[in-house]
């Protein structure tokens, strides 16, 4: 076959189709299964990338898969893989579907048996690796849709065995599986099941004897159904006619209710629609069937049916100990519906009758409190408070005659807050009593106890229902069976509250609600708003105070805001803006403290802290006007930062501080990114300064050099500074210096390219001189420094030639041939190809040198 000579092809596979059914795999135990899989694959990859017609034909094509099937099923299964299980279950369908195509559907169903087999062992490897609840649910929903096809593909064949019930029952096995996965299927899909459905239709007629009509009407229901999915109008037809059938075959309350959604579909007009409800009322259908088919026709904005349906259905059912189902939907439609008055003559009928002992059942008590809060909140949220109002009243109403299971206390609260709206304080102060009577411990009662006492001027109740709020924060209550509270619900209260005090006048209240948020907040930015607001309520009145109990005692308030701040500045470390704010804060609430030492190194340490930020942001700034404004509030913080640390030089030994090298970087970095003019004067005395470190020099060279800063020459500065530091030290750190040189020698010769802006060709020689000497008197010389000295003084000798400075050119490339002579062992790699090279490069430098005296004599 493989040798694809196209006369002896047909006798081949019928050979190979033959002889597969007596092969099996101990007849092959000589062949791996590596080996048998690789022939299974080659064989099927060649039948299904032949045309069929040109060289084999699909019953041809058929029979390959077949064999190469067969060849696969034989290896070994239990030590499968998952991808050889998926594989064989791929070749497994495709046959079958293959076999069913040309009208063999009875060799197909083993096939799709095999399938099924392989789904359930991946199924559980898949289950046995699945490690979380989402890999499980998507290896699940993946299975499915593999065995949706087999199900399908098994429907087909039944259907051309003529076997109705087993079509049937894989295709209602279908029509659940589409049921749970929606999106699983296809139009095509979709559609294949509507010729299923048609065909077990078929099927059952000619065979009544062993279909009973039940059987008939569920396959012709699902047919509509099918129909119906496609969105025609002739198609909503063909659905309308099927779920008649149905009907007429066995009448069932599902048929009824699939004709009616057929009929709102098709858009048919009221006066149908008005019939079909009146055929259903006919048949003594359940109240819960005919609830539905009213909100049925409601969901499609047929109110005008929809309503006189609900009418006969309360009158007809008012009897039935259910009939509050039925009220309470009509009431809801009509609330809906914006009928408002006509719910109010439902609601009013409905508490009425309940006094009258036509009690609502238990579970829809709740239901109808739900349906007049709902309404009231939205009168609410409309800002229509009087309405509101009207709305809890009848729930109220309803209490007083059933006092079952009610969140009274809510019910109250909310009145009190519709109240307090319409400035009616003494009804909200009452609803308010009745909500402390029945739940006294709830954050939200609480509120409004605050809410009430500010508004009266109270400030001792009101400070009582904050101090009670804390409680409940830290979940210290004095009632036993207090209420558990999450406890961000009563932080962002205090947020509110706090609000509300200012608002109304009430400082004294406002300050210990923010005390209480700075300290029980777990939201920075809250934090930072509450000690913001902490600080400016305080500190007109400290400053205003004369020495005696009270001011210390304010001030004691303001240090534990100022350790407030600091600690939270510190834990933001991850959020570098509001660690900025937290430490500028507690250095404003630190300066109204004594200035001993250890305030003034706080204060060091914020302004320090808050002017890395700036720099650090300023380095990001997306525009120059932004860039400026955050260095110029860095140049205020560190210009603070050096009075303070002149100050607290004077009170100890302070020799290990790196504050004054950290200030002194500081201010070069944004001198140099402003372009400053006074950058040279300030350079000056920077550079006299006597304990400034290599690492120090080397940071201003870099600084000197990023963007919006240009500053080569004062890098150059820098650079030798630090070699000339780290030389003079008794023990050289020879990886420090090797990197100093890289920076020193990446300035002088960007690009391979020598820049003699900065100084001459000589002095560039010399550095890479001062390199070779130190590399040649130390062992400790890193050797990829040594290879990258190498490998950039030999371009710079290219670069020379290319420019035919030949003296110059052999002169650096000899340069590069001694940093190679200090290679260790890398050397064996580079040595042979840089002697060749070099020799190259002599004698392409004579033949030039040649050439340019031949040049010059003739001009001669």
């Amino acid at each position: 076959i493989v040798r694809d000579n196209s006369p002896s092809i047909p006798e081949a596979i019928e050979r190979l189709f033959n002889d597969i059914a007596n092969i099996n795999r101990d007849s092959m135990a000589e062949i791996q299964d590596a080996q048998v899989e690789e022939m299974a694959v080659n064989l099927w990859n060649w039948a299904v990338t032949k045309r069929v017609g040109s060289v084999i034909s699909e019953e041809q094509k058929a029979k390959l898969r077949h064999v190469a099937c067969k060849l696969v099923c034989m290896c070994e299964v239990s030590t499968a893989s998952e991808d050889a299980i998926r594989r064989q279950i791929l070749m497994n369908m495709k046959t079958g579907k293959g076999w069913v195509d040309v009208g063999n559907a009875m060799m197909a169903d083993g096939f799709f048996q095999a399938a099924m087999v392989g789904l359930e062992q991946l199924y559980c490897k898949l289950m046995q690796r699945a490690s979380t609840e989402a890999d499980i649910t998507l290896q699940k929903s993946a299975m499915e849709r593999d065995l949706f096809k087999v199900v399908s593909y098994q429907a087909e064949a039944a259907i051309a065995l003529g076997d109705f019930q087993r079509a049937s029952s894989c295709s209602l096995r279908c029509k659940d599986m589409l049921i749970r996965l929606p999106k699983m299927v296809t139009t095509s899909s979709s559609r294949k099941n509507h010729y299923y459905f048609i065909q077990s239709y078929d099927i059952g007629k000619m065979d009544k004897n062993t279909v009973g009509p039940e059987m008939l009407a569920k396959v012709l229901r699902l047919l509509a159904t099918a129909y119906l999915d496609w969105n025609d109008r002739e198609y909503c037809d063909k659905a309308l006619h099927a779920v008649n059938l149905a009907n007429k075959e066995h009448l069932n309350p599902a048929g009824i209710f699939l004709k009616m959604k057929i009929l709102l579909k098709s858009e048919t007009a009221n006066e149908e629609l008005h019939e079909a409800v009146m055929e259903i009322l006919h048949l003594d259908m359940s109240l819960d069937f005919c609830l539905n088919v009213a909100k049925l026709l409601m969901d499609h904005e047929r109110e005008f049916v929809g309503f006189d349906l609900m009418k006969i259905i309360c009158e007809r059912f008012k009897s039935s100990e259910d009939i509050g189902k039925a009220l309470l939907l009509h009431i809801d439609m009509l609330l809906q519906r914006k009928e408002e008055l006509l719910a109010k003559e439902k609601i009013e009928e409905i508490i009425i009758g309940h006094r009258r002992g036509r009690k609502l059942k238990p579970e829809l008590v709740s239901c109808f409190h739900n349906i007049l809060w709902q309404k009231a909140a939205r009168s609410f949220e409309v800002q229509n408070y009087a309405e509101a109002l009207n709305w809890y009243h009848y729930s109220l109403r309803f209490y007083a005659i059933d006092k079952t299971d009610l969140d009274l206390a809510k019910l109250q609260r909310n009145m009190a807050s519709c109240y307090l709206h319409l400035k009616q304080l003494d009804k909200a102060r009452a609803s308010v009593r009745e909500a402390e009577r029945h739940d006294p411990t709830n954050i939200f009662t609480q509120f409004y106890i605050f809410k009430i006492a500010v508004l009266e001027q109270n400030s001792t109740r009101a400070l009582r229902a904050i101090n009670t709020l804390e409680k409940l924060i830290t979940g210290v209550v004095p009632k036993e069976n207090a209420l558990r509270v999450d406890k961000d619900s009563p932080v962002t209260l205090l947020s509110l509250i706090a609000q509300f005090a200012l608002e109304n006048g009430q400082q004294i209240v406002a300050r210990k609600t923010l005390e209480y948020l700075a300290q029980y907040s777990e939201d920075p930015q809250q934090v930072l708003s509450a000690l913001k607001c902490l600080f400016r309520l305080a500190l007109p009145k400290v400053s205003q105070m004369s020495e005696s109990e009270s001011r210390k005692k304010e001030m004691d308030r303001l240090l534990a805001c100022l350790n407030k701040a600091w600690n939270l500045a510190v834990q933001c470390d991850k959020d570098p803006v509001t660690m900025r704010e937290f430490f500028i804060l507690s250095y404003k609430l630190s300066r109204f403290c004594p200035s001993d030492q250890v305030i003034l190194i706080a204060q060091k340490t914020c302004l320090l802290m808050a002017a890395a930020v700036d720099l650090e942001q300023g380095r990001k700034a997306s525009t120059t006007s932004e860039q400026t404004q955050l260095l110029n509030r860095a140049l205020e913080e560190i210009n603070e930062c050096k009075h303070i640390w002149n100050i607290l030089k004077e009170t100890g030994n302070f020799s290990g501080d790196p504050c004054e090298t950290l200030l002194l970087l500081y201010e070069f970095e944004v001198k140099a990114k402003m372009n400053d003019p006074l950058l040279d004067s300030f350079l000056e005395s920077l550079w006299e300064l006597p304990h400034l470190e290599s690492k120090t020099f080397e940071t201003i060279a870099l600084l000197a050099v990023e963007k919006p800063a240009h500053y080569p020459s004062i890098a150059l500065k820098a650079l030798n500074r630090a070699l000339l530091l780290y030389k003079k030290k008794q023990s050289i750190d020879a990886v420090k210096y090797s990197k100093c040189v890289r920076n020193l020698i990446n300035l002088l010769v960007p690009d391979g390219v020598p820049s003699t802006e900065l100084c001459p060709p000589e002095e560039i020689w010399g550095y890479f001189e001062d390199a070779l000497s130190f590399i040649s008197h130390t062992e400790d010389y890193p050797e990829s420094e040594t290879l990258w000295l190498m490998v950039k003084s030999w371009n710079i000798g290219i670069y020379m030639y290319g420019g035919k400075k030949y003296v110059s050119a052999e002169k650096w490339c000899d340069l590069s041939l001694h940093f190679l002579d200090h290679l260790g062992s890398l050397k064996r790699n580079y040595e042979t190809q840089m002697n060749t090279l070099y020799g190259e490069l002599v004698e392409a430098l004579s033949k030039s040198k040649g050439s340019s005296e031949k040049s010059w004599n003739k001009a001669s």
